[in-house]
């Protein structure tokens, strides 16, 4: 008898919950369907600091890359977008490894290398024409265009003028003028 009024009143609880409302992340992920809205990354977790002096561009065993905790939480990140209900029409990458596979695990869709999104860390002289021509590329977006770029953290704080956690997403508001300003910032810590 006990049981079975537990059960009616667990019952009962679970009708007056409402179902799982979205999260802020959610809520705050749904301004990308805003025109003039993208969202630029940088990829998530990697262990260490830079490359190995020999990296290869093109040999991933070279490189510092995604651990699981990492590779966790870019499908989470993507995860939070799909739950916002944005359909994102473009992704695109840094060539390094650690970006393309954060774009990749994000499962937004297809992945497009961009040049423009590839770290100037061990050249800082190249830092002023990239942002330049990553700038350029922003402001040639059409307007209700979806995109997320993956990148790392020298370019985002070029762009921007703000530093970026692992993994951390932030929106930007392209002006027509070219101007880029932050309007928030979202950091998905991998579940662990």
């Amino acid at each position: 008898m006990l049981s079975n009024r537990l059960l009616l009143a667990v019952a009962l609880l679970a009708a007056l919950v409402p179902a799982s409302a979205p999260t802020a992340a959610d809520t705050r992920f749904a301004r990308l369907s805003e025109p003039g809205v993208v969202a630029i990354m940088r990829h998530a977790l990697a262990p260490g600091f830079s490359d190995p002096a020999s990296f290869d561009l093109d040999d991933c065993a070279t490189q510092r890359n995604l651990d699981a905790q990492g590779r966790a939480q870019a499908r989470e990140i993507g995860a939070a977008i799909r739950a916002a209900g944005v359909g994102v029409d473009r992704v695109l990458t840094s060539q390094w490894c650690r970006c393309r596979d954060t774009a990749r695990l994000l499962g937004l869709g297809p992945v497009e290398e961009l040049p423009a999104l590839n770290s100037f860390f061990r050249d800082r002289s190249r830092a002023d024409g990239q942002t330049a021509e990553l700038r350029k590329f922003l402001l040639g977006l059409p307007r209700g265009e979806t995109v997320v770029l993956v990148t790392h953290y020298v370019n985002i704080q070029a762009l921007t003028g703000r530093g970026t956690a692992s993994g951390e997403v932030l929106l930007l508001e392209i002006g027509h003028d070219g101007a880029v300003s932050v309007v928030d910032g979202l950091l998905i810590d991998p579940q662990r």
